[in-house]
């Protein structure tokens, strides 16, 4: 997965030093454990937004796929689907008499059914880009034309919510901090609830460091940024020591797939009902760069599809009634996928996708966008869905209905536009 580092300091110190602790990559000694020791208090329950990327630009056509135009029929022979039933296929889950959802996303179909998940087609940058590392930044910092933009999109949502936030505000649940939490607000990353403690550091000859000098460490560092975060850091470290050493036991029945997506939005499960203040969760789907051997019903797309959406399905499952009401979760791809096959049985980068979203506030049940039919003549380019929708059309709106008006031209500067509509307003 790419990243770019942001090459200024004050960035680093304010984003990073909040990072690096939920990695693992230091050990520090038990004082802390022993200094908070019941003193824990949760945080009022927080309106929570959880965005999923999935990297590698998905194939919208073939997730959502609008299944009576003959022009895509005819571009993809061997990669096409039906909704037609006989005995050898895995047909598309008939949505609409429209559009077919691949099967391996049919733990999206109850939702979808009940109105609770939202299907957005046509969606994607105003940059047309395909690349994947320039596409995922813009996408990340919401300024699609400006390179020099260092701050992330939900780290500025992060900053305009009201009063001050729990250290637990905005979470990654991944290994490094990604694009879209760049940026001045503090932000964690955490792969793992269970690693993100306070642990004691052997000298070479078995005794423990001392407390005094561990703390005067970061009492005397001339970073004052650094210095600041980092006791942050540490107070996030001690509201969640002791009540993460026992196994966590999704509610409801729920059962997240062996996977880095799963656990991750496990982990963010735990969070909210932890009631430590989260308000922005991130994780990560990656896989989705099908240049060959994409397959249909079975295969690399199909694969990744039904881990995406088993994980979401178990984490609004694990949610039930308690928090479902607070929750809003939403997908994002960097771009889709070219409307033609290529000739090794994949296809190639393109410009539009489409994106999930899920909530008691979504109105859901519908395929919002424009899918034109797909003629030569209407693709763009001559070979790529158009993009329809301005990702930053669903951005702003589902970030102001999860949390109330947002200063648009601080969330997605130089960004003017009519918002999706999918949302309901209370």
């Amino acid at each position: 997965m790419y990243q770019r580092i942001p090459t200024t300091r004050r960035v680093f110190m304010k984003s990073g030093a909040l990072a690096f602790l939920g990695l693992g990559m230091s050990s520090f000694p038990s004082f802390l454990t022993r200094a908070i020791a019941g003193t824990f208090t949760p945080a009022q329950k927080k309106k929570v937004l959880i965005c999923i990327f999935q990297r590698g630009a998905m194939d919208g056509l073939m997730a959502v796929c609008p299944f009576n135009d003959s022009e895509l029929r005819s571009a993809r022979p061997s990669l096409f689907m039906s909704p037609v039933k006989n005995d050898n296929s895995n047909p598309l889950i008939d949505l609409d008499g429209k559009f077919g959802l691949h099967p391996s996303f049919s733990a999206f179909e109850k939702l979808f059914k009940e109105k609770e998940l939202a299907i957005l087609h046509g969606v994607g940058s105003p940059n047309k880009s395909r690349s994947h590392f320039d596409a995922q930044d813009f996408m990340e910092t919401g300024t699609p034309f400006d390179k020099s933009n260092l701050s992330g999109w939900l780290n500025r949502a992060s900053g305009l919510l009201p009063l001050k936030g729990s250290a637990f505000r905005a979470v990654s649940s991944t290994s490094t901090l990604p694009r879209s939490l760049y940026g001045v607000e503090p932000a964690l990353a955490i792969s793992n609830l269970n690693d993100f403690n306070v642990r004691e550091r052997k000298t070479m000859n078995g005794n423990a460091t001392s407390a005094k000098s561990f703390e005067e460490l970061y009492d005397h560092t001339t970073a004052g940024l650094l210095q600041e975060k980092g006791k942050e850091t540490f107070d996030a470290i001690k509201m969640l020591d002791g009540i993460t050493k026992e196994p966590y036991k999704p509610s409801n029945g729920a059962i997240y797939p062996v996977s880095p997506l799963g656990n991750a939005l496990m982990q963010l499960a735990r969070l909210i009902k932890l009631e430590v203040g989260l308000e922005i969760g991130f994780a990560e789907s990656t896989g989705w760069d099908t240049h060959y051997n994409q397959g249909t019903a079975s295969g690399i797309f199909a694969k990744n599809a039904a881990d995406l959406s088993n994980a979401i399905a178990a984490f609004w499952q694990d949610m039930g009634d308690v928090y479902q009401d607070q929750v809003t979760v939403m997908t994002m791809t960097e771009f889709g996928r070219t409307v033609h096959q290529n000739g090794s049985g994949g296809t190639d980068h393109g410009r539009a996708s489409c994106s999930f979203i899920l909530g008691k506030n979504v109105s859901g049940g519908q395929i919002y966008g424009q899918v034109p039919v797909l003629s030569l003549a209407n693709l763009e380019d001559q070979r790529d869905l158009p993009v329809t929708t301005d990702y930053r059309a669903l951005f702003t709106e589902v970030a102001e209905t999860q949390f109330g008006n947002l200063k648009e031209e601080v969330l997605f500067p130089g960004w003017k536009g009519e918002k999706t509509k999918l949302m309901r307003r209370s």
